[in-house]
């Protein structure tokens, strides 16, 4: 059981590195390209969008939104351009996972805006 999940995870890792080479191709169309570019990033990015720490929240995008996403970018990609991006995804693997700072810079961000707001919302209403 364990060999298939990951088996299934190695190819989900494969596949994000099909994105994340595919989304430079000037053949794709521009959304396209800047979707498949938010899923790589955020798969490679060394900052979740909801931390792991938080009770079975924290994996739902682990689980749930990264394989959803890789899904619907390689299902609107033309098979001929996917096909030519397998094997630069192959030797991008090979070189190792690039780390998107500033992907995790801009989830950093996010979390810090909350917290401002949060806290003036409290703010605003405990006084």
């Amino acid at each position: 059981m364990f060999g298939k999940w990951k088996e299934w995870a190695r190819a989900l890792k494969q596949e994000t590195f099909v994105l994340y080479s595919a989304c430079r191709d000037r053949r794709v169309s521009i959304w396209l390209r800047l979707f498949m570019l938010g899923v790589a990033a955020y798969a490679f990015s060394p900052v979740d969008l909801i931390p792991d720490f938080i009770p079975v929240l924290g994996y739902v995008d682990d689980l749930l939104l990264v394989p959803l996403g890789i899904y619907l970018a390689l299902k609107w990609l033309p098979k001929d351009i996917a096909a030519e991006h397998r094997a630069r995804a192959e030797e991008l693997a090979r070189r190792g996972k690039p780390t998107n700072w500033v992907a995790g810079a801009l989830i950093i961000l996010l979390y810090v805006w909350l917290g401002v707001w949060l806290l003036r919302w409290w703010i605003s209403r405990a006084f």
